[in-house]
């Protein structure tokens, strides 16, 4: 999941669409905050390798689910 910071938030914010989640879900699955995700999805920061993990774990379980 090496993307460009607008191509990971539109990755996030498609994935909450498909599978009708808000951010607070997403939050609570991959264990980050809200506003850590907030601050993602807007480009306000970058993410670490550790939280690129931590939704890369999260997005494929509801994906195999």
């Amino acid at each position: 999941m090496e993307l460009p910071l607008s191509q990971l938030s539109e990755q996030l914010i498609s994935f909450e669409r498909e599978h009708h989640l808000t951010d607070n879900d997403l939050a609570l699955g991959s264990q980050l905050s809200v506003e850590r995700i907030h601050n993602i999805k807007s480009g306000e920061a970058t993410p670490t390798q550790e939280e690129l993990q931590l939704l890369k774990k999260f997005m494929n379980s509801k994906t195999k689910a």
